[in-house]
């Protein structure tokens, strides 16, 4: 039986997650997260800015991305960015066998509503995993760059900010994020 295609026009956003094989890590120091980066940021060139990251947060066993396509296919970003990574990996750490966990995951985003509490969960992944109090220290999340904490790079902040009033947008989006720890 083969894999069911996967809904795809101009301009869809998909929310993406790729996992370890057996959930083993897929990121042992902080080259390997850097190596990553530079592959996504090496694709989006390759690819002349078909595609575009809207966040991102790199766990030490899988990737969460929140990516919206121009005029190809999510697939043609994904594979190239895990399969050079993997390659990468295999000959560092002298692996042999599948880095990831069957295909990537993805999730049509359909609304605005949608991109907003994904791009929430995606930030908030290294503090429900209790790596971090905060979602601004987490290193490898594109959460401080949004909010203005470190100068963005990879990612395009005014697809999120621009769901917010432009004065103070990065506060609000702040608050937005935050909301539900406050709650816990």
């Amino acid at each position: 039986m083969g894999t069911k295609p996967r809904v795809w026009y101009p301009g869809a956003a998909y929310h993406v997650t790729a996992r370890g094989n057996h959930k083993n890590d897929i990121f042992k120091d902080k080259q390997d997260f850097q190596v990553y980066l530079s592959i996504i940021e090496q694709a989006i060139e390759y690819y002349e800015n078909m595609y575009e990251v809207i966040c991102y947060c790199l766990m030490t066993n899988h990737v969460h991305m929140l990516v919206e396509t121009k005029e190809k296919q999510l697939g043609y970003f994904v594979g190239r960015v895990n399969s050079i990574y993997a390659k990468y990996f295999n000959s560092k750490y002298d692996y042999v066998g599948h880095l990831f966990q069957d295909r990537y995951f993805s999730s049509l985003i359909e609304n605005c509503g949608q991109m907003l509490v994904t791009s929430q969960y995606i930030h908030l992944n290294p503090v429900r995993a209790n790596m971090v109090n905060r979602p601004e220290d987490y290193e490898w999340s594109s959460y401080s760059m949004i909010i203005g904490l470190r100068k963005e790079k990879l990612i395009k902040c005014n697809k999120i900010l621009s769901y917010f009033h432009e004065k103070n947008s990065r506060e609000r989006y702040k608050e937005f994020v935050l909301a539900p720890q406050k709650k816990l």
